[in-house]
């Protein structure tokens, strides 16, 4: 059996925390050539634990020995890296969000296309259990054409106190770019990735300036605090569907919350835990699930889906013409804040 030769770009959390030990736990199909990273320490100290052959500081110096590669930059990254990837003759996945801009993102999609190479957006929440399970029940019409998404991504004070997720000029944005993003992409597929034509939103910046922060995710310098902690939206799509969404990092409320519902014309589903909610024989019925069968580690099949569409066996699940719509819609919802106004995308 072939097997793909990936490499990583940005030796960092993400790729330390859900890539690399995907691509090991699929070691059949899978092996990961070569590291990069700006801190050649860090990548010599990941090459040397996950016994990965090559290191290298210039990244495009990997491109003759691998098949794929996976970036884990910051943001601003995404769109250069991926193109160089791309021309390279390479096939890309990229993490989410898949760019800083949708100019960066068409110019990625173009890239892709010219090459001939995949080019994958890494958005995971696509392949957990219950959003599956929620895919295949509107797929086979068990709630008819949805109609309204709400979507809520919520924490309670839990800005990241790592990494860069607060630097506006390497991550493009907060809570919204980082953690809505998910929800955005996952609403959008289980509606059947409708097109965004209107946009009205609101970022917030207050929660995470006050004084006498409590935090639960490490220290971060609330005065010079410059990205979106909470944001809400509503947005509409051109088959008439609506969606309802607010994501925060900060939120005064009692506890963490990922809910998605979404209702259609003869019923509706609830997740995270996934529920289905149906009018049938002249009564109202909600129906959980006992067992869904999948992976508990999303990071696994979407790996695999990945690989096995770079070597022709499967079709990517997460397009990249469907990522640059969640893409417009975070531009949209920014834009919409900076201006106090709707924005029409069509």
């Amino acid at each position: 059996m072939k097997k793909l030769k990936m490499g990583i770009i940005g030796a960092g959390g993400i790729a330390q925390g859900r890539h690399i030990p995907a691509y090991k736990k699929l070691s059949d199909i899978v092996t990961i050539t070569a590291v990069s990273d700006l801190n050649p320490a860090t990548a010599a100290g990941v090459a040397k634990e996950h016994s990965i052959p090559h290191v290298f500081s210039n990244y495009h110096d990997m491109f003759d020995i691998v098949d794929a590669v996976t970036i884990c930059t910051p943001n601003k990254f995404h769109a250069e890296i991926s193109i160089a990837a791309l021309n390279a003759g390479v096939h890309v996945f990229c993490e989410k969000p898949m760019a800083m801009t949708t100019a960066e993102c068409e110019a990625m999609i173009d890239a892709s296309r010219k090459s001939g190479k995949l080019l994958g957006i890494a958005y995971h929440y696509r392949f957990m259990k219950d959003s599956i399970a929620a895919k295949r029940v509107i797929t086979e019409n068990e709630i008819g054409e949805p109609i309204v998404a709400r979507a809520r991504a919520i924490r309670r004070r839990k800005v990241p106190g790592w990494g860069v997720f607060t630097n506006r000029e390497l991550q493009g944005g907060g809570s919204l770019i980082d953690y809505g993003c998910h929800f955005l992409d996952l609403s959008l597929w289980l509606l059947g990735n409708p097109i965004p034509v209107e946009v009205t939103g609101t970022a917030y910046n207050k929660l995470s300036r006050m004084p006498g922060q409590v935090n639960q995710w490490g220290d971060f310098d609330r005065e010079n605090f410059e990205v979106d902690d909470h944001v809400t939206a509503y947005i509409k799509f051109d088959n008439g569907a609506s969606m309802l969404f607010e994501t925060s990092w900060s939120a005064n409320v009692k506890s963490d919350e990922e809910t998605m519902s979404i209702s259609g014309e003869i019923g509706g589903i609830d997740l995270f835990p996934f529920q289905m909610n149906q009018m049938k024989h002249g009564m109202l019925l909600n129906s959980e699930a006992d067992w869904i069968p999948g992976d508990d580690d999303a990071g696994i099949p979407q790996a695999m889906n990945f690989i096995k569409s770079c070597l022709g066996d499967e079709e990517l699940i997460v397009k990249p013409e469907e990522a640059l719509q969640v893409s417009a819609i975070i531009e949209a919802i920014y834009k919409s804040s900076e201006t106090g106004k709707s924005i029409t995308l069509r």
